[in-house]
């Protein structure tokens, strides 16, 4: 999963920071992404909170992406579907 905060959004409720601090943290009056925090996001304790995090950010500044599965390799990445 990609994380990233928007500065033009973000207004420094600290929010991030509070709820996921494995993942942001509070610089020069935003939330920022802790470097090598996608890490650490592969932990499903740390994965909920930073869920937490983006649906809490009462500026909304905070954007999950999923990151694309490598082409061949089967696991984390688009859905698949049922049955074929």
């Amino acid at each position: 999963m990609e994380v990233s905060v928007d500065r033009a959004l973000c207004y420094g409720s600290a929010e991030c920071a509070h709820r996921a601090p494995d993942v942001f943290a509070f610089e020069d009056g935003y939330g920022v992404v802790c470097p090598g925090a996608v890490r650490a996001v592969g932990d499903p304790r740390i994965r909920e909170a930073v869920l937490e995090a983006a649906e809490k950010c009462p500026s909304q500044a905070i954007a999950l992406r999923e990151q694309a599965e490598a082409p061949g390799v089967p696991g984390a990445g688009a859905a698949r579907a049922a049955g074929g």
